[in-house]
């Protein structure tokens, strides 16, 4: 027999911690069951606790690392806010015609906005992400244009000097854009440099630039500044930002658009 004391599920906090960090910042509940060799149930009532903690955030099955100096995995961000995204991204599919051009950046809630325009049709897309590409190419006359070089394995994007040279080659009716924070007096922020280097790019080649970000994007800090927020259009969102953002953003002759179904719509 083991002569090691069976941890309490007090002790197990930090093991759960351990495992989200080697496992890309989240897991299912029933992984983290299976590897602690513990019920669900155990692993909820851990859960419950490290989230009144701040150290984690619980959606339905899974379980995040919350740490604000880096991001969620994309699979991780595509499980969060899902309604909102939705709502979000059906807004802005509502805002784009048949046959337009646009740029798509790497996001989450632009994975979503490319779903939501599966039912358009003549599409000319330039993307660096491979979940847009597969969810819009060969599909209702589209046509879809993607950087070559290596995909990043936890999100599937393409980035570098030569993916930065081919948008060079377009120009768009619109570039949609994410944010992993959005505040008053930092602006738009993510978390990776050679995001924001593409989406800049984007940026200067479009006509119409969206940024399109949920409400739990308010107010949170990120270390990379996205673009000068002047380039900015409009902001499609899924609530009504706090007073201080909305000045900042009427400043800046930004647009506000809160999708259907979302506080203050």
């Amino acid at each position: 027999m083991d002569p090691r004391p069976i941890p309490t599920a007090a002790a197990r906090g930090p093991e759960i911690l351990e495992i989200l960090r080697l496992s890309g910042g989240s897991s299912r509940i029933h992984a983290l069951a299976e590897r602690l060799g513990v019920t669900e149930e155990t692993v909820r009532r851990n859960v419950k606790r490290m989230s009144k903690d701040g150290l984690v955030h619980k959606v339905h099955g899974a379980v995040h690392l919350l740490d604000t100096k880096t991001e969620l995995s994309f699979s991780a961000r595509m499980s969060e806010a899902t309604e909102a995204k939705r709502r979000i991204a059906a807004h802005v599919a509502s805002r784009v015609p048949n046959g337009a051009s646009l740029f798509l950046d790497i996001g989450s809630t632009t994975a979503y906005i490319a779903q939501a325009l599966q039912s358009h049709s003549e599409l000319f897309i330039v993307t660096n992400s491979v979940t847009v590409a597969h969810a819009l190419a060969a599909r209702n006359g589209n046509r879809v244009f993607m950087p070559g070089g290596e995909l990043r394995p936890h999100d599937g994007g393409i980035f570098g000097v030569d993916a930065l040279d081919f948008v060079e080659r377009f120009q768009t009716d619109f570039a949609i854009l994410s944010a992993a924070a959005i505040d008053a007096t930092k602006g738009v922020l993510i978390f990776d440099l050679e995001e924001a280097k593409f989406s800049r790019a984007i940026m200067d080649r479009a006509t119409t630039r969206i940024l399109a970000a949920d409400s739990s994007k308010f107010g949170k800090r990120a270390p990379i500044s996205l673009a000068d927020p002047q380039l900015l259009d409009l902001l499609v969102t899924d609530a009504a930002p706090p007073d201080d953002l909305a000045a900042a953003l009427a400043g800046l002759e930004i647009e506000v658009d809160v999708a259907p179904g979302g506080e203050g719509a």
